[in-house]
């Protein structure tokens, strides 16, 4: 942003959540720039069914099968062209609204949005999938709670929006897809990095609970053949033979939620290292209930989750906390035999790609991969053969994994910064913060080199953040 500067005059056009605009641009409602199309598809058509998703815009929804059911028949669903709208009228305040960039057909609980003459529906795309307008959108929308808003058009038809000249809306469109492929090119890498840090990380910890620390021990077959051989004085044990309680999980039923309580955790709540989000809770749940539930199922230190259901399964955490809390059916909790392995070693253990392997390989795939208890509890575990040693892997991998970590903290926050800038950006230009007009689209060999000079912007946007966050 630093080659584009703000507009020289600018006028209150009483849109509180728009700011002042640029004086020569215009404000309108919604429905004077945009038309709601109610066309229904033929019976026993084979258009592309789409859907609009809050991360993804608008999408085939046999691109992303597993997010949703399949319809037995779109007959009279919506007709949708390339350039339209589509608004998922019960989440569109959460983002669930996107331009088309397909012919097709989507649901006729969806409104479906085309642009009146003068009207770049792309600009208005990036304005529409702005927390900017999510608010406003959320401000109109009607529901007696959150979960049960719905933004009908005739709220949503008589929302004022700004109105650029068409030149402009198209100059602020263009500068915005090149500026975004820039960011979005930088932090693909900074993703990349993250990926091939956490593969250094399982190959660390993969390598240290199946072959040990010391590369001249004597070594044994282990009876399995893509494992090879293990040290010679260690064992393999199925899982269920190392715990002190049978493998169990949280309630298989939802409970009732209250403002303040006890929290209850599910699979979102374990991180990406293994720890656990109190932040990422579910909700709470009554002390009554906690107690309740503690009759199955009461977590405490030391113990061992794994995810069992949904995208995440496989995934394992550890409660390295000492306070009240529960967890609901998707998580199985590991209670280890402390003579034997501690819950920490196990952690680290399940974490390696030997028992990952064994996972994906023994899943049941509906919508979402699940495991069940009785599955799990057979899949085998390698166990040292002294505490000693365990105690010594267990201090490698820690050491190793904090160095890993750390780093890999240090670039997410780079990219949450630098997803902070995108929007900070779009919000910017689309309504007329900045003036893009003299911009000019590099050259294919330009763009290398601004490419550069971007990556040293963003660089400094995400030091300089964070050296304020550290005065």
């Amino acid at each position: 942003m630093s080659k584009v500067k703000p507009y020289s005059n600018y006028s209150d056009f009483k849109q509180k959540w728009l700011g002042e605009l640029p004086s020569h641009w215009h404000v309108m409602r919604t429905k004077l720039l945009f038309d709601l199309i109610t066309e229904p598809a033929p019976v026993g058509n084979s258009e592309e069914l789409l859907s609009v998703y809050t991360a993804l815009g608008v999408k085939p929804r046999k691109e992303l099968e597993a997010r949703g059911n399949k319809a037995s028949s779109t007959d009279n669903y919506w007709r949708v062209k390339k350039g339209d709208v589509i608004v998922n009228k019960l989440l569109a305040w959460m983002g669930a609204i996107g331009i088309s960039e397909y012919d097709g057909v989507t649901s006729p609980a969806y409104d479906i949005l085309r642009p009146k003459e003068n009207v770049n529906p792309y600009f208005y795309n990036f304005l529409f999938r702005n927390p900017i307008a999510s608010r406003e959108f959320k401000r109109h929308s009607r529901g007696i709670m959150d979960m049960r808003l719905r933004l009908y058009f005739t709220r949503f038809g008589d929302i004022k929006l700004p109105l650029p000249p068409i030149e402009e809306q198209d100059k602020i469109v263009k500068f915005l897809k090149f500026k975004l492929t820039k960011i979005d090119r930088f932090i693909g890498k900074k993703k990349k990095l993250i990926k091939l840090l956490n593969e250094q990380k399982a190959v660390t910890i993969n390598q240290a609970v199946t072959k040990g620390l010391d590369s001249t021990v004597k070594m044994k077959p282990s009876g399995i053949e893509w494992l090879g051989n293990i040290p010679e004085n260690w064992d393999i044990r199925k899982l269920k033979s190392i715990v002190s309680t049978k493998i169990t999980d949280g309630p298989h039923e939802t409970p009732q939620f209250v403002e303040n309580g006890i929290p209850f955790l599910s699979a979102e709540a374990v991180n990406s290292d293994g720890t656990l989000s109190f932040e990422n809770k579910r909700a709470y749940i009554s002390k009554e209930l906690h107690t309740l539930y503690s009759n199955k199922c009461k977590p405490q230190f030391d113990d061992v989750f794994i995810v069992k259901s949904g995208s995440t399964t496989g995934k394992i955490g550890y409660v390295s906390v000492k306070c009240d809390f529960n967890i609901w059916s998707p998580l199985a909790l590991v209670r280890t035999k402390k003579e034997l392995i501690s819950g920490e070693y196990a952690f680290r253990s399940l974490q390696a790609e030997y028992f990952q392997s064994q996972v994906k390989t023994s899943w049941s795939f509906g919508t979402q991969p699940n495991i069940g208890m009785g599955v799990l509890e057979n899949l085998f575990i390698v166990i040292p053969g002294s505490f000693n040693e365990q105690a010594e892997i267990l201090q490698f991998i820690n050491d190793e994994a904090s160095i890993i970590n750390t780093t890999i903290s240090t670039i997410e926050k780079e990219i949450a910064l630098t997803q902070e800038y995108r929007t900070a950006l779009i919000a910017e230009a689309v309504t007329g913060k900045i003036d893009v007009r003299a911009f000019v689209i590099p050259t294919v060999s330009e763009q290398e080199e601004l490419y550069d000079e971007i990556e040293e912007e963003l660089d400094m946007v995400a030091e300089d953040a964070e050296s304020y966050e550290n005065e």
